[in-house]
């Protein structure tokens, strides 16, 4: 067997075990209808520079070097495999880990706001997780808002010289929580309690945590492990997508 048809294996493998792991429709990401119209174009609209920004990111990364595609395709997978994994949270929702991380830390945010939303796409058409009406609003939530943190304490804990495996960690991990805190300000702000929004916003987060707390240090444990994994077997990848030059800086 060929090292293509070797690769090809694998993901025909992942993509399989995505779809047979996948529990019923009933627990989405903001599923389809949920929000009111003018929320969801709302949304859209918040979205949109920062996807326009993500695109012309991944252009750039492309044509400093055409080999980064392995890398960014490998980490738009991981999104959608462990995005894919969901646990029952509340009503017109649910809590699973987002896998934005890994690509905000090897490539950047807006490189990331294109993949969640390409992923986004994929689980609301395919495993009705989620929804198009809903599109705007998760891609804010998963693919800008998660990313976006995630990136940011990752530069933060290189600056102040924490452990680059720590850092790591620090950056999924929270960004994952971060993703949670807007998607309750997002169904708080469309549905306020009687307490108004932060109450709302209070009662969405108090029932997302049991959950999505483990699910969390889950997440930043696992990009971890493949962030190591890349640097024992894939540092070519790595070197051509500008990691492990920002590592020596």
């Amino acid at each position: 067997m060929t090292k293509g048809q070797k690769k090809i294996l694998i993901a025909s493998v992942a993509f399989a075990a995505a779809f047979g792991i996948a529990p019923t429709a009933t627990a989405m990401h903001i599923m389809e209808g949920y929000l009111p119209l003018g929320f969801c174009i709302a949304w859209g609209i918040v979205s949109l520079p920062f996807l326009v920004n993500g695109f012309f990111s991944i252009q750039k990364k492309l044509k400093e070097n055409g080999k980064n595609i392995t890398i960014l395709a490998m980490s738009g997978a991981f999104i959608f495999v462990i995005s894919s994994l969901k646990i029952p949270s509340v009503t017109g929702s649910c809590s699973h880990m987002t896998g934005t991380g890994l690509g905000a830390i090897l490539f950047g945010p807006g490189a990331v706001s294109i993949l969640g939303m390409i992923v986004l796409i994929f689980q609301a058409v395919l495993l009705a997780h989620g929804g198009l009406t809903t599109l705007g609003a998760n891609t804010f939530s998963m693919a800008v808002a998660g990313p976006f943190l995630s990136y940011a304490i990752y530069v933060l804990c290189k600056k102040c010289k924490v452990n680059r495996r720590a850092g790591v960690f620090l950056a999924a991990a929270l960004g994952d929580l971060f993703t949670y805190c807007i998607t309750s300000f997002q169904l708080a702000i469309a549905y306020p309690a009687e307490g108004g929004v932060m109450a709302s916003m209070a009662k969405f987060l108090t029932v997302f945590a049991p959950t999505q707390i483990p699910l969390a240090v889950v997440e930043g444990l696992l990009t971890v492990v493949v962030i190591i994994t890349l640097e024992n077997y894939a540092q070519p990848e790595l070197s051509n997508a500008g990691y492990l030059e920002n590592e020596k800086m």
